[in-house]
């Protein structure tokens, strides 16, 4: 019963987003409205048993025992903070959709090596295979496009279906694999925030759309829209894999496979901005 109230919720909540975000696909809405819409589906969810209520620390823990709105917050904010990032990042053909399959493969393993509940594990696989269904049609060049429609879908189940697959443990490293996994998203949509703010100085400039996320910085370095998206995906795969190695070996593991990373991109990225650069030189001169 507690796992169909909380499926019921996650139901109702999608399809109250879904329309939402299908009028503004369709008509386009302003952005403040599909916040609400975003809030109030966090809150169903929230308000059906899905909930963030252990944070591996005693004075928090002891905070949320003493005032439980303290979690329904926590875990609002996460929703829809997920949800927006993925949103967000959707700016070229199969991108959030790649990302958000690379992190439901990730977040699958992390899952099954955490040991966490069934129905976590069973959406996160059915998320992963639905996407791959879609994904050879949403790739540059794109035969169907996601929209704000599927770009919040998205973002809402790997953000609710997260929660449900850290409920079973909550030692620290459970808690922060799923913030590394969707790492990418997240940190593009805080730098957004940031970049807005400050660049317009108002709080409402956050809802101003601008170009000046991950994939616009590198098509403006001179990448196609295929390196681009490919180039975030590999971004994204390494942040997975150091949730898989942090969660299953140790942080000292995990920081050597980082450091691993780091000096084989450092090298390599000189290798390809000499071949860019060479390509460069050739065109000027026919």
């Amino acid at each position: 019963m507690e796992h169909a109230t909380k499926i019921i919720g996650f139901f109702i909540s999608i399809a109250i987003l879904g329309i939402v975000c299908f009028i503004d696909d369709c008509k386009g809405i302003r952005a403040i409205y599909k916040l609400i819409a975003q809030l109030l589906a966090a809150v169903i969810v929230t308000g059906c048993g899905i909930n963030i209520v252990n944070l591996d620390s005693p004075v928090v823990n002891s905070m949320i025992q003493a005032h439980p709105w303290i979690s329904y917050i926590l875990t609002v904010v996460w929703i829809v903070g997920i949800t927006n990032a993925i949103n967000l990042i959707d700016g070229l053909d199969g991108l959030s959709s790649g990302i958000s399959l690379i992190s439901c493969i990730s977040l699958l393993i992390v899952f099954s090596i955490n040991g966490s509940p069934l129905l976590s594990i069973i959406l996160i696989t059915a998320l992963a295979g639905a996407i791959t269904g879609f994904l050879p049609y949403n790739f540059n060049p794109a035969k169907t496009f996601i929209g704000d429609t599927g770009s919040n879908f998205l973002g809402f189940s790997l953000a609710v279906i997260s929660i449900l697959g850290v409920a079973k443990t909550y030692t620290a490293i459970v808690i922060v694999a799923p913030i590394i996994v969707l790492g990418l998203p997240i940190f593009d949509t805080i730098f957004a925030i940031i970049r807005r703010v400050y660049k317009n100085k108002s709080l409402k400039a956050v809802f101003m759309p601008d170009k000046g996320h991950l994939h616009h910085r590198l098509m403006a370095k001179g990448y196609s829209q295929k390196e681009s998206v490919f180039i975030l995906y590999g971004l994204t795969a390494i942040l997975g894999v150091f949730a898989i190695i942090l969660l299953e070996s140790g942080i000292w593991k995990a920081i050597s496979f980082a450091f691993m990373v780091i000096a084989i991109i450092a090298i390599g990225y000189k290798d390809i901005v000499k071949n860019k650069n060479g390509k460069c030189e050739i065109k000027k001169e026919n």
